[in-house]
């Protein structure tokens, strides 16, 4: 694509307000930052799309939320009649923009005659995945970035399972947007006439009291934070976004009496004034959190992402310290307490299932292999996770009670098809009411499955490979690792090499090839003769590689110096280029 000739295409469009033009025209002499706006279109994937908000054609804005909304229209149409009626749910989170961009996709999808059901505020991923689902629509469409900066947003679109969208539903979009002129071929229609015409619907509290009667159903021991009620205390932030809400009432509802929220981070604010990034797997975020838990004599602290599908804690140690438990410790120990907890109370099915992807941590087979659960690796998102679900249950060969990832979402129940921090959160603060029952705190508990198990132990590294220079990078990268891969990592023999992308399982010693059951991702995996697991694989909405370390030890000390010695490999990656 001629990057000049599309940017004298934007300028001259006629559609830009004086504002939008005048930044455009502020970058006149700057070939490179036109370059980087305009050298190609935001690819459509299974993740939709996110960047940062700038006028561009490979940014985020309204014209660029226009178009990808046509071009899921037209997916939808195809589908008939039938799927234009049932229609598409809208949510948008707490970022910049959010609500006029949810409105533009309402606006398109009106004009295509597909009925819409659109939040009047913000809310969390979660629901947006049960509206579809509860609602019977055809569709979803969340405007949302997640943990990203601030600069970001993105557009999440959901099929009728309530899952993000599978390949072939992204590539059909895909190919759609080829076709669609970006401000010529769009059709749209005022939000205010499509609601007067009933085209457009807002919802609110109905289904937020259908989505929180379902959360509290989860609940696994009833009496478990009554039982400490008086004196359990929780600290909670939902780092200025979406869980604002909803998570403290279903820890109300619950039974919680001493629930402190960080006030700072309970004010709706995309801008993030309080954290450098609005992300709970970074500890330094929760900084609030602590002070707050250590003024009132605090064990537990809650966070949630800004859209609210994420969620991370921390726990005060014997020595007073708040410490982070990473995303792979809090689903095994959560996944240890709810099998633990159904078995215990007569819930637990009779083929238990659970889920994780590739890079979430082995103990988690160990754990639920102890409990009679089978347990399935997908690939890296709960699309995945979900369509591996509803797989295993229509052919009924077991009924999934968990799954998760070790970035920090967890799934559970039958309402949703997609991470769930409000669940997640009301269930973690159930395991922890249990434990405090007992004397005991989550990091205790950690310590004992360590104990049963092994000390298993996991790092991933990000190698981050920004702008144009950066996507070739990261190809060439795993072009190098893929075709020559290595025998020995930290002067360990590689036992076996899996590329993920054919599917295909090489012994490092024999050179004889196998297939594995999955296929068809861009990820490589370097099986160590100490057992240790280094996946490599380029992330799917930011511009870096992340290198996964799963490792166990005899000890803490020999986890941790296996951890050390391939992070050191992993260092010499990040050299190469």
């Amino acid at each position: 694509m001629d990057y000049q000739k599309e940017y004298e295409k934007w300028l001259s469009s006629g559609v830009l307000t004086a504002e939008e033009t005048a930044e455009l025209r502020a970058i006149a002499d700057d070939p490179k930052e036109i370059e980087s706006r305009f050298y190609g279109p935001l690819e459509f994937g299974t993740a939709g799309l996110r960047g940062t908000m700038k006028m561009g054609l490979h940014q985020m804005n309204v014209y660029v939320i226009r178009h990808a909304t046509q071009g899921f229209a037209n997916v939808i149409c195809a589908e008939g009649e039938d799927a234009r009626r049932r229609g598409v749910a809208i949510a948008m989170d707490c970022r910049n923009n959010s609500m006029a961009f949810a409105r533009a996709a309402a606006e398109v999808c009106a004009a295509n005659g597909i009925h819409v059901r659109i939040f009047d505020s913000l809310r969390p991923t979660p629901e947006l995945s049960f509206a579809v689902r509860y609602y019977g629509c055809q569709a979803g469409i969340n405007v949302t970035a997640s943990h990203n900066p601030k600069e970001y947003n993105g557009y999440k679109v959901y099929w009728a399972d309530g899952a993000q969208l599978p390949p072939h539903h992204a590539d059909a979009i895909a190919q759609e947007l080829k076709k669609i002129d970006i401000f010529t071929g769009i059709r749209r229609m005022d939000y205010d006439e499509a609601v007067e015409k009933g085209l457009i619907e807002v919802i609110g509290q109905e289904t937020d009291e259908a989505f929180l009667k379902e959360v509290m159903a989860m609940v696994t021991d009833p009496g478990a934070i009554p039982a400490v009620a008086d004196t359990f205390k929780v600290v909670y932030t939902p780092f200025h976004g979406c869980g604002y809400r909803l998570v403290p009432e279903a820890l109300h509802r619950a039974g919680l009496k001493h629930l402190l929220c960080v006030k700072e981070q309970m004010v709706i604010d995309g801008n993030f004034p309080t954290v450098v990034s609005p992300n709970p797997e970074n500890p330094e975020g929760f900084y609030l959190a602590v002070d707050l838990a250590k003024e009132n004599d605090v064990d537990f602290i809650v966070g949630t992402d800004p859209d609210s599908d994420r969620v991370g804690i921390m726990v005060r140690d014997k020595e007073g310290n708040y410490q982070v438990v990473t995303g792979n410790q809090t689903g095994v120990v959560l996944l240890d307490y709810l099998l633990g907890a159904m078995q215990r109370s007569g819930k637990l099915p009779e083929k238990p299932v659970v889920l994780k992807t590739i890079v979430t941590t082995e103990m988690a087979k160990a754990v639920a292999e102890h409990y009679g659960a089978a347990c399935y690796d997908t690939f890296t998102g709960f699309k995945f996770l979900a369509e591996k679900k509803d797989g295993l249950e229509a052919r009924g060969e077991g009924k999934v009670v968990f799954s998760y990832e070790e970035s920090y979402g967890y799934m559970v129940g039958d309402f949703v098809r997609d991470k769930d921090a409000v669940t997640a959160s009301l269930l973690l603060t159930e395991m922890a009411a249990y434990y405090a029952a007992k004397g005991m705190t989550v990091l205790d508990a950690l310590q004992q499955l360590y104990e049963t198990y092994g000390c298993y132990g996991e790092k991933t590294h990000n190698l981050v490979m920004p702008g144009l220079d950066g996507l070739a990078d990261m190809a060439r990268l795993m072009k190098s690792l893929r075709e020559t891969p290595p025998r020995e990592i930290a002067g360990v023999a590689v036992r076996q090499f899996k590329d993920y992308s054919d599917g295909s399982v090489t012994d490092c010693a024999t050179g004889e090839k196998s297939a594995m059951e999955l296929s068809g991702s861009n990820v490589l995996r370097f099986e160590m003769a100490d057992g240790t697991s280094i996946i490599v694989r380029p992330s799917g909405t930011e511009p870096k590689i992340k290198v996964y370390v799963l490792t166990k030890g005899a000890d803490a000390a020999e986890r941790d110096a296996n951890l050390a010695k391939y992070g050191a490999w992993v260092d010499t990656l990040k050299k190469q280029d």
